[in-house]
């Protein structure tokens, strides 16, 4: 019985049919994604401290590339910009397929 699941699953891996519906299931599904510039850790005395108008120094530099994490893995870097008022990543690099972030 294992032998015909590893017969059906390689013959559904080569249908590119098989693929395509299973793609279109999840291609809808809303997932969270951060923009990170920087980070800090902070002791809770110091985030209890802050006000209007505090600055905290992050991690980087303002020329360095701005990172795009998908369930906290990095999966694209590249400049912010402005777009209609709104932040937005100009896309500059893929470190690897995104693919192999999430496929074992």
């Amino acid at each position: 019985m294992a032998d015909n699941q590893k017969n059906n699953a390689a013959i559904e891996a080569e249908d590119p049919k098989a693929d395509s519906v299973n793609l279109k299931l999840v291609m809808d599904v809303e997932l969270n994604v951060l923009l990170r510039f920087g980070q800090r850790q902070m002791p809770l005395r110091e985030v209890l401290e802050l006000a209007t108008g505090s600055v905290i120094e992050l991690d980087r530099q303002v020329d360095e590339p701005v990172e795009l994490l998908l369930d906290g893995k990095v999966i694209a870097r590249g400049e912010a910009v402005i777009v209609d008022g709104n932040y937005g990543l100009r896309v500059t690099e893929i470190p690897q397929p995104i693919a192999s972030h999430f496929v074992h």
